[in-house]
């Protein structure tokens, strides 16, 4: 193992953008450690020395706990929790049945803080801990409506981050809350602007431009600050 190699965990690795980033970073020389919440066929095809498969459901607070126990001898330069869902995300709020209302704001905001809560002592110094967001999280930018639980979601987890770096800051912790863009994937359907590899490309050039920097940022694949 060469010391002075990056690694990152990738949280939520088995498609789309996640499996994306894993390539990506792999392709840039890092070591990873990609997780999936059951065996994914692609992320199996990956053929790499550099790469580490693990089982986990960010929902599962044991399944977290024996994932960080399992990792113990692990540092990571980068944790980056991509996994979220959108289920009925295209229907409105009085529409959607309030368990899966409720599973939306539990996967989208409240599992990737504490995934994050239980992982800070897996960071490496000058190391970030980044949390997959999107535009449609930012309160000021909704001019438009729609995807009202999604929306409230990822606006949610924008505000659990700021607090949580807030809790931390005396550990100088970097915080990258991510916008990946309109991507083609499953979730953001085949009229999106983006190709999944104009994405995860840009992430991880904020991501390295980023790395290490104290406090919580809110930034789209170019590098650009988004309003809260």
């Amino acid at each position: 193992m060469n010391p002075s190699q990056k690694s990152a965990l990738i949280v939520g690795a088995s498609r789309g953008l996640g499996l994306g980033l894993v390539e990506t970073f792999l392709g840039r020389g890092w070591r990873v450690t990609a997780t999936q919440r059951t065996p994914s066929p692609d992320l199996g095809r990956l053929d790499s020395e550099a790469l580490r498969v693990e089982t986990a459901d960010i929902d599962d607070d044991a399944g977290v706990a024996a994932l960080h126990d399992r990792l113990a001898s692990e540092r990571f330069d980068l944790i980056f929790v991509v996994a979220g869902v959108a289920t009925q995300a295209h229907d409105p709020l009085h529409a959607v049945p309030r368990d899966v209302a409720a599973q939306v704001y539990l996967t989208n905001a409240v599992s990737p803080i504490r995934f994050a809560e239980a992982f800070r002592d897996r960071l490496a110094p000058g190391g970030s801990l980044a949390l997959m967001s999107s535009i449609l999280g930012s309160v000021s930018l909704n001019e438009t409506g729609g995807w009202e639980t999604y929306r409230a979601s990822k606006a949610a987890l924008n505000t659990l981050a700021r607090s949580f770096e807030i809790r931390h800051r005396a550990e100088n912790l970097s915080v990258l809350i991510l916008h990946p863009g309109w991507v083609r994937t499953e979730m953001g359907g085949t009229e999106a602007d983006l190709d999944v590899a104009t994405s995860v490309t840009g992430l991880a050039d904020v991501i390295a431009a980023a790395l290490g920097r104290p406090g919580a940022h809110y930034l789209d694949y170019r590098g650009e600050t988004l309003p809260w």
